[in-house]
């Protein structure tokens, strides 16, 4: 039996991915979870623990976008990265980490400290390990993400609300929905792949507006001065950038319809 080791399995991706191959499939978990960071001697035992596990799944991480605390930053997305990335290769064991479009920023670099914080790990385990393939998430919505907060997606935080400010001047983005997601994040486990960066989205770019009038919500714009420094205008995942053998099974509109009928 295949043992696969999990971080981050409480989050919005990984409750899912860990909730798909509970149910479908009959591999030992190894669950590991972000207080173990904080432990004494943790580095230690995460070695034990990667000499006896044949993959690892790395998605978790501070995905607050708006932290700008460089130190908690750094240590979740970078160090205790690292240390994972460390021990794979010690072990030759395949790594699956969960990266993100906010490394593409905006001129093709991060241009924000979560999104740096992202590609100095992904940059580390490709120059690093024999085995790592790194999964660029565009923007995730679906079940799951209730506790996320600001960090949820526009389509949670609408439907909340019933309403929602938009930033002017027509951002978009490549939403993705939460199935796929899954669906990219296990591939390697049945597949072989091989060592890269790869993108994980729909392969589309659509406005926000879109997302509302699909979920027949009522939007308006709020002052341009409310934009962030560095916020990304559009996002796209490039088809030639995906998994061999892996395609987006969920276009905006089935993804939304699907959504609507969990948060009804």
């Amino acid at each position: 039996m295949k043992k696969i080791l999990i971080t981050g399995f409480e989050g919005f991706v990984g409750k899912n991915v860990t909730s798909y191959l509970q149910q479908n499939h009959n591999f030992s978990l190894i669950l590991v979870e972000k207080n173990y960071f904080s432990e004494k001697n943790w580095e230690q035992d995460l070695k034990q623990l990667i000499s006896e596990t044949d993959i690892i799944l790395h998605i978790g991480a501070d995905s607050n976008t708006l932290n700008k605390n460089v130190d908690h930053m750094m240590f979740y997305n970078f160090y205790v990265s690292k240390k994972i990335f460390d021990a794979a290769e010690k072990y030759k064991k395949l790594v699956v980490y969960s990266s993100s479009a906010a490394c593409e920023g905006v001129d093709g670099y991060p241009s924000n400290l979560y999104g740096w914080s992202k590609y100095l790990g992904e940059l580390y385990g490709v120059k690093n390990n024999s085995r790592f393939i790194a999964l660029r998430y565009f923007n995730i919505y679906g079940p799951g993400e209730e506790h996320k907060g600001a960090m949820s997606s526009v389509a949670y935080q609408a439907y909340q609300q019933n309403k929602f400010l938009l930033f002017p001047n027509n951002p978009r983005r490549d939403f993705v929905y939460i199935d796929d997601i899954v669906s990219a994040t296990v591939h390697p486990i049945f597949n072989k792949i091989n060592s890269g960066v790869y993108h994980v989205g729909s392969g589309k770019s659509e406005t926000f507006e879109r997302v509302l009038e699909l979920l027949e919500i009522k939007y308006d714009y709020s002052n341009i001065d409310s934009i962030p420094n560095g916020y990304q205008f559009n996002t796209k995942a490039d088809s030639k950038m995906f998994q061999k053998g892996w395609v987006p099974s969920y276009s905006l509109e089935d993804g939304i319809k699907k959504y609507k009928e969990y948060l009804n």
